[in-house]
């Protein structure tokens, strides 16, 4: 009978704490709404700082892409003054006529370094070289103990 009693105690003691602490937390609806007022705001800060990030790195793009075609026409322009007022000897020392001939330079020189793209694969110093890919490969072999000379000691 006393068993009963305590689980019924225990048990009206368990509503109390629990009722007590659902009120707790208790959440009411302004509080929702506010929380998905910030999250909505949030969410239209954050489209609006993708859209300005992207305006950014489109115009400045095309000021690069200004940039380079004024440098392109400054260059054309000391590379033909540089024909009119220089002799000949000097001026295709100093500047090539091309509009283009400075970056068609790097690009050759480049080419002509013989620049090889990296390869996916290590190459072998001879044929006869175990690959990277080998099962084998960095595995010392070790003697089996059938191999190896256990030194048999006689019996006392």
């Amino acid at each position: 009978m006393s068993l009963w009693l305590v689980a019924i105690g225990c048990l009206a003691i368990g509503v109390v704490v629990g009722v007590v602490f659902a009120s707790h937390l208790k959440t009411s609806p302004s509080r929702v709404q506010e929380l998905e007022n910030q999250i909505r705001s949030l969410k239209e800060s954050h489209g609006e700082y993708r859209d300005s990030v992207s305006d950014h790195f489109s115009m400045t793009a095309e000021l690069v892409q200004h940039m380079t075609e004024s440098y392109k026409e400054v260059y054309q322009h000391l590379a033909s003054g540089a024909q009119d007022l220089c002799s000949t000897e000097v001026a295709s020392k100093l500047l090539p006529t091309e509009s283009d001939a400075v970056f068609e330079a790097a690009g050759l020189e480049e080419e002509a370094a013989g620049l090889i793209p990296p390869k996916d694969y290590a190459v072998k110093q001879s044929p006869d070289q175990i690959g990277a890919l080998s099962e084998d490969f960095g595995i010392e072999k070790s003697k089996s103990v059938a191999d190896e000379e256990i030194p048999i000691q006689p019996a006392k």
